[in-house]
């Protein structure tokens, strides 16, 4: 397939600015083999059922945006990808994003208010940096959140403390991710326990979503693009809930892409799930055979996106095609702060 097949015209109005005044206020596309529902978020509810299972992203978003500069003076921004772990939790080295005027050249550093960073070397797009205290420390004291690049605000509307918190789902618990499992964003505390009341029940499993997700599709035959690479774990806990829910007839709705991306590599070898961590690499496009996932929450993706290319393949391109006019038609919010879908995954897949 081509990507000029994953293109669609979007007014910029419909790009979200802003989170919904309540986590649930959103609105929720329910899109059915047959037709389409408008729905609000809090009425999720209404197309789950009992003993369905919803699988959550736990990652956490740090801080992963600094500013600096150059020895020689110049601006540096530096954007995490991974840090690497060395078994002790507390790693002092990541790759990176590293936006200079020159290429860095190894043994050089920059300068983070009264820190350096050192650049150990080049992995392939990424800088290896050596940081003076473990990453996610020096983050937390030194970085700022990394919104999206399609949420441009006036500066007098930014709202630092509010995306700090709205940016982040409420059950994220595992630090590393640059950016949110956005439709995670839509679940409150209350909403969940209303779930489970109603026999829905959750389990959790950790893909940290790297800066390689906003990097856009630069070939048009599909076939030549290499997916970034994004680290998951799914815990045995998470393997035990959903066979539980696959054997007593439930559905395994995966909350969000990253979801989607952890379970299906998790399963690619042998078809059936494995726990473990692994790093992935799957680019799922029209065609794909999922082994996993039933049913999928999800936001509105950027055009010709890999995101845009997931969800046709989970629930069809047409309906797919169908949806996303209906949705603009009816002016629903569009990407990180936007509104959400309900997909079901297409018979053929």
């Amino acid at each position: 397939m081509l990507l000029s097949d994953f293109d669609y015209d979007l007014p910029e109005r419909l790009i979200a600015q802003q989170p919904s005044t309540q986590r649930d206020g959103s609105r929720l596309l329910h899109v059915r083999p047959d037709g389409l529902d408008h729905l609000m978020f809090s009425q999720l509810h209404s197309v789950l059922r009992p003993g369905d299972l919803l699988v959550l992203n736990n990652t956490k978003v740090v801080k992963a945006r600094l500013h600096g500069k150059k020895e020689t003076g110049g601006a540096a921004e530096i954007l995490l990808e991974r840090v690497l772990e060395d078994g002790s939790g507390a790693s002092n080295r990541a790759l990176c994003q590293v936006r200079v005027s020159k290429p860095l050249q190894e043994g050089r550093h920059l300068l983070i208010a009264d820190q350096s960073v050192v650049c150990l070397g080049r992995e392939g797009e990424f800088y290896l940096l050596q940081f003076p205290q473990p990453v996610f420390d020096f983050l937390e004291s030194y970085g700022e959140l990394p919104l999206p690049p399609y949420i441009q605000r006036d500066a007098a509307l930014a709202e630092p403390e509010q995306d700090a918190q709205r940016y982040q789902t409420v059950f994220a618990a595992v630090p590393g991710a640059v950016a949110a499992p956005t439709a995670g964003l839509h679940f409150s505390e209350g909403l969940l326990a209303q779930l489970q009341s109603a026999g829905i029940s959750s389990t959790t499993l950790t893909l940290h979503v790297g800066a390689g997700t906003f990097q856009p599709v630069r070939v048009n035959d599909l076939s030549q693009h290499q997916m970034h690479l994004e680290h998951y774990h799914v815990p045995e806990s998470a393997v035990a809930d959903i066979r539980r829910t696959q054997s007593s007839g439930g559905r395994v709705v995966a909350v969000g892409t990253t979801v989607v991306r952890a379970l299906e590599s998790a399963a690619s070898v042998s078809g059936q799930l494995q726990a473990g961590s692994a790093g992935s690499q799957l680019f799922i496009t029209p065609g794909f055979k999922f082994n996993v996932v039933e049913a999928l929450i999800t936001n509105f993706h950027l055009p010709r996106s890999t995101l845009l290319m997931l969800v046709s393949a989970f629930a069809g391109v047409e309906r797919m095609r169908e949806a996303y006019a209906a949705a603009i038609e009816q002016e629903y919010r569009f990407f990180s702060f936007g509104d959400a879908m309900f997909l079901q995954r297409d018979s053929d897949q």
